[in-house]
């Protein structure tokens, strides 16, 4: 059974080899949340995700005939680096099994840390199952990515980091998955404050853990932008600590991470990846859980795919009324666009698209329809625009 000494042992071995990273408050995401919120930046680790520390954790364990041989693991993300990047300082063999589908980006920087990587199957079960043959055939040691007290033990060192920077937290709100992270975190942090609160935080759309501890039965999705979570069949060693230690589990949904994810990027400055936000989400959605209380939150890890983030930003400027689509509708005469344009850079708004429809429209023939995409101050600067269109004789609606 996975112990606070086992955690302070993985301590003492991960020093200098993983970082300890800042737990700092962040007192404009407490004033936005009504509550005390610390952050722990994981993402700032070297492969930017806390799952090196149980990688790390793990390979030190191994014995002088293990290490000879040397490790296999299954993964299309974090943990892939983690194990790679450490086996490769330790002077490991290591052969990292990856799904055909996994981005080219995340092969290569695997394959930078000195691993083998294997693309093998469709689906991540199939990598796992390919991943286990490989290691009964080669003699190599297989590291799981959750269930494994070893890489447990290496995660929470993280709690013990935090509760040493805050020791009078009341809450911690951690991302689950497969439980690793949560298992570790709260074996540590229960074992040092009893009466500290553990809570979870996964998405609708992968409720494995919820389903299996709270004996629900939400349905399970095939996609989300927090995919470092998106885990179909919680640990056993994991689903057992976390049914005894962990006081609540939630579910946010991926407009919560994606304004999250926003939130953290234009406030903190910090990047983070979808399960990386999975807690401030969590305080976003259900505010009156945590309202006066002191809040530690790990941002987990910060490895997300460029397009991704381009439009989590795009979108998340759409909800907050900074980027807008209008139409405007005015007589078909020459020199009307150019006093459209001229009216809303009167108002102050940057036209960044412009679509003119004469054809496609139920307007009369003599009318002419005008599709804007504006880059404004927020909703308020839109209706601004919107009233000065109409002062001057036109219809504008916000599509």
């Amino acid at each position: 059974m996975l112990t606070l000494q086992d955690i302070r042992d993985a301590a003492t071995r991960l020093q200098g080899h993983v970082l300890d990273t800042p737990c700092v408050e962040s007192k404009t995401l407490s004033q936005i949340v009504g509550a005390q919120v610390f952050l722990k930046f994981e993402n700032l680790q070297f492969t930017a995700s806390f799952k090196e520390r149980g990688a790390c954790n793990r390979l030190t364990l191994l014995t002088d005939a293990e290490r000879a041989r040397g490790v296999v693991a299954m993964s299309a993300g974090n943990h892939a680096q983690g194990v790679a990047y450490h086996a490769q300082r330790l002077g490991l063999r290591a052969v990292i099994v990856m799904p055909r589908f996994t981005p080219g980006v995340k092969v290569e920087r695997t394959r930078g840390f000195g691993a083998e990587v294997v693309l093998h199957g469709d689906t991540l079960e199939e990598a796992r199952a390919h991943a286990y043959a490989l290691a009964d055939a080669q003699g190599l040691t297989f590291v799981h990515p959750y269930d494994d007290e070893g890489v447990a033990a290496g995660q929470g060192t993280l709690g013990l980091e935090m509760l040493q920077a805050v020791p009078d937290l009341d809450t911690l709100v951690i991302a689950v998955g497969g439980g690793g992270l949560i298992s570790g975190v709260a074996t540590a942090a229960k074992a040092l404050k009893p009466g500290i609160e553990i809570m979870g935080v996964q998405t609708t759309r992968f409720p494995a853990m919820v389903n299996a501890v709270k004996g629900t039965s939400h349905p399970q999705g095939t996609s989300t932008i927090a995919e470092g979570i998106a885990v179909g069949t919680p640990g056993k060693i994991t689903q057992e600590i976390v049914k005894r230690l962990v006081d609540d589990l939630v579910l946010v949904d991926e407009g919560d991470i994606e304004q999250a994810v926003l939130m953290l990027l234009e406030i903190e400055k910090t990047l983070v990846e979808g399960a990386g936000a999975a807690g401030l989400a969590a305080l976003v959605r259900y505010p009156e859980r945590f309202k006066g209380k002191r809040v530690g939150l790990v941002l987990c890890g910060g490895n997300i795919d460029p397009l991704l983030l381009a439009a989590i930003i795009e979108r998340g400027m759409v909800r907050s009324g900074r980027l807008a689509r209008i139409t405007v509708s005015a007589r078909d005469v020459p020199g009307v666009l150019a006093r459209i344009t001229a009216t809303v850079a009167d108002a102050g708004a940057n036209i960044e698209e412009v679509h003119h429809q004469r054809a496609f429209t139920m307007l009369a023939a003599q009318n002419v329809e005008i599709e804007l995409v504006l880059q404004t101050r927020g909703k308020a600067h839109v209706d601004e625009v919107l009233g000065q269109l109409r002062s001057a004789g036109m219809e504008a609606v916000l599509i």
